[in-house]
């Protein structure tokens, strides 16, 4: 095996000090800083003593769920859909186009999409339902989030399906499976570690949703994120808002271990 320089890693190495450690290190610092600049454990006791917090936990954990969910359901055939395609790189960019728009725009397409004068209360009209308040619901954040991680989800799982050896498949079929055994014994197995990877890719970024939040839910779709907001450009508290990062970084650690891929030793 080549060697590689060791100077061609400094820059690797600088960047994850910089922009990673450094990052995570000051947030576990101001965590044990109270808002008068004194050190202290009550932030982690207010946090762990509060129904309020454990409540935005709880909300964030089944949002995050939820969405991570319709996510996967919408995504996976799309991805094993994609696969059986001509051009299917060609439809696969078309899918993850809409990750280049900036996703302010996208929330504020949306307000307009699900506003009581917007496209969906018009299109009721003609059916005779009135004016519907979608936006600013749970359901208007869950369909919105959704759409917005579907192309996360769907580069892995395209990618999983991609690798299945064909003559994998072939073998099944010679063995006198039909399509549908074939899929649910060979193919989705095979695939699970596009749909773990996936699910980092959605559910991690899920707990900490905090501009939907405002946009789109209204604030009456409250999580972690939303409170970390709250703490650093409201109530100035960032002993408070850094506790709460404290919290979502190990609960994000700790999600990545359990749908992290388990390599057999032989």
């Amino acid at each position: 095996m080549k060697k590689i320089n060791p100077l061609l890693t400094i820059p690797y190495y600088l960047w994850i000090g910089l922009f990673v450690i450094a990052p995570v290190l000051l947030i576990v610092y101001y965590s044990f800083i109270d808002i008068h600049g004194n050190f202290t454990l009550s932030n982690y006791g207010n946090y762990f003593g509060s129904g309020k917090y454990l409540m935005m936990t709880f909300n964030s954990f089944l949002y995050a769920f939820i969405i991570t969910f319709f996510t996967v359901l919408v995504s996976y055939p799309m991805a094993y859909f994609l696969t059986k395609l001509k051009h299917k790189e060609l439809w696969l960019l078309l899918v993850i186009l809409p990750t280049w728009v900036n996703l302010l725009l996208k929330a504020y397409a949306f307000i307009g999409i699900f506003g009581i004068d917007g496209s969906v209360n018009h299109f009721l009209s003609f059916f005779g339902i009135g004016p519907k308040q979608i936006l600013f619901t749970d359901f208007s954040f869950i369909v919105v989030a959704t759409y917005i991680q579907i192309p996360f989800m769907i580069m892995p799982i395209f990618n999983a399906l991609e690798e299945i050896n064909p003559s994998v498949l072939r073998a099944s079929r010679d063995l006198g499976a039909n399509e549908w055994q074939t899929f649910f014994k060979v193919v989705m197995p095979l695939s699970m570690n596009g749909v773990k990877s996936g699910i980092q890719a959605v559910f991690i970024p899920s707990l900490s949703l905090f501009m939907l939040t405002r946009l789109i839910g209204g604030n009456r779709v409250i999580t972690l994120g939303t409170a970390i907001e709250e703490h650093f450009l409201v109530t100035q508290n960032w002993g408070m808002g850094s506790t709460i990062g404290v919290v979502l970084i190990v609960i994000m650690f700790i999600v990545m271990v359990i749908t992290g891929e388990k390599r057999g030793h032989k």
